[in-house]
């Protein structure tokens, strides 16, 4: 996946901007931009790579943690970040593993994208 964008309003900002969803698999994260500037990322890791899993290249990705820079909080970037990252995971068939906090209680908000969740 190369990117995905999508025009928002953004409470207390500008009327719209574009935020712009970049997969990064060089850094192993979503990199969301507003613009020029990095406002937030995703950080993912394969689960192939971690001792003690067993899944294949690709299979189970792990969303690991979830960062929106401070003067962009309370805005909902975190949760489009969350939402395009799963959005990802069913273009390239990943099963995801939520590690992140923030993408727990993304999945409880969203029960909906629960069917990408890995079953231990």
């Amino acid at each position: 996946m190369d990117h995905i964008s999508e025009i928002v309003g953004l409470s207390g900002g500008p009327a719209a901007s574009e935020l712009l969803v970049l997969d990064n698999p060089a850094h192993e994260r979503f990199d969301m931009w507003l613009g020029d500037d990095l406002v937030g990322i995703l950080g993912y890791r394969d689960e192939d790579d971690i001792p003690g899993f067993t899944a294949k290249p690709g299979e189970v990705v792990a969303f690991m943690h979830t960062v929106v820079k401070e003067e962009y909080g309370g805005q909902g970037m975190a949760t489009i970040l969350v939402r395009k990252a799963f959005a990802a995971a069913r273009i390239n068939g990943w099963r995801v593993r939520p590690i992140c906090t923030y993408v727990q209680r993304y999945l409880d908000r969203h029960p909906e994208e629960a069917d990408l969740l890995v079953s231990d």
